[in-house]
């Protein structure tokens, strides 16, 4: 009997690892690191989430028409450490996110700098992913 309740939390054990290993992905494996971009538009909703925080925006194209970004950052965690606030960020501010398309080619970027508008900037990217050492990040060395 002992063996068997052994043998069924290490199963669920390695279900759990496998379920959070597969949710957390490389930048590789979504963002194209020879597609940067710089988009200017308006906070219209944050997600504070693991294993990353999204930040939702809208931009202006240049025909006047209104496109939808969603921009991937870090676990709310590293952001917190980075100066980050769930405050920081209210629907309607405008910012300037730095980062990386995503190969599918959907209006979605890994964000890795963030300037607000008092010209504030902060990292937001995720370290160690494979996202390229661009000198965003202040602990790369």
């Amino acid at each position: 009997m002992r063996h068997q309740g052994w043998l069924i939390g290490f199963v669920l054990g390695v279900a759990f690892m496998t379920a959070t290993a597969a949710a957390h992905h490389a930048f590789s494996a979504e963002f194209d690191g020879n597609r940067p971009v710089t988009l200017r538009g308006t906070v219209t909703q944050v997600e504070w989430v693991n294993p990353h925080s999204w930040i939702h925006i809208d931009v202006a194209a240049d025909d006047g028409t209104v496109v939808s970004w969603e921009i991937e950052a870090g676990a709310p965690n590293a952001m917190f450490r980075r100066g980050f606030r769930k405050d920081s960020l209210p629907v309607g501010t405008e910012i300037v996110i730095e980062g990386y398309q995503a190969k599918s080619g959907r209006n979605q970027a890994n964000g890795r700098i963030i300037t607000l508008a008092d010209g504030r900037t902060l990292f937001m990217g995720s370290s160690g992913t494979g996202a390229p050492r661009d000198g965003a990040d202040p602990t790369e060395r």
